[in-house]
């Protein structure tokens, strides 16, 4: 039986302010899967970022590299503790997996960074209870809310 993946226009999630404004002020953990060592990346400044909001870094990455002082780890079930939120740093064709994980682990939020977007993913996230954040930088979004 095949079943139907699209997602009609209807359907195609839509940032709540409400959702944006609530994970950037706060205080949580964010484990931020992409992130490493590499300072030409956005995910380590972004990262750098958050932790001026107030905000606690979890580094994700294969290589599990100490990132801003915040111990690594290669996938977010590697992680010890509970998990905020899942900052996204992947590509759209490879979030998927990593939302499906942070569905698993009991993470309470996903956020997809700019250009990241998929919204069969963001459906699933948001049945299972989580609030989503897609297509979208916390250093867009902070300023344009007055936030930090």
């Amino acid at each position: 039986m095949l079943v139907d993946t699209t997602v009609r226009p209807d359907q195609r999630h839509r940032n709540d302010p409400e959702v944006v404004r609530r994970l950037l002020t706060t205080p949580a953990r964010w484990a931020v899967v992409g992130l490493s060592g590499n300072r030409r990346r956005t995910a380590y400044g972004i990262s750098s970022y958050l932790q001026g909001l107030g905000m606690t870094i979890v580094p994700v990455h294969p290589r599990a590299e100490t990132v801003h002082g915040e111990t690594g780890y290669p996938s977010l079930s590697a992680v010890p503790g509970p998990i905020d939120v899942v900052d996204c740093f992947v590509n759209s064709g490879l979030v998927g997996a990593v939302v499906d994980e942070a569905i698993a682990v009991g993470a309470k939020a996903v956020w997809l960074q700019l250009g990241v977007v998929d919204e069969a993913a963001a459906a699933r996230a948001t049945a299972a209870g989580l609030d989503v954040v897609m297509d979208t930088c916390p250093a867009i979004e902070a300023p344009r809310l007055g936030v930090g």
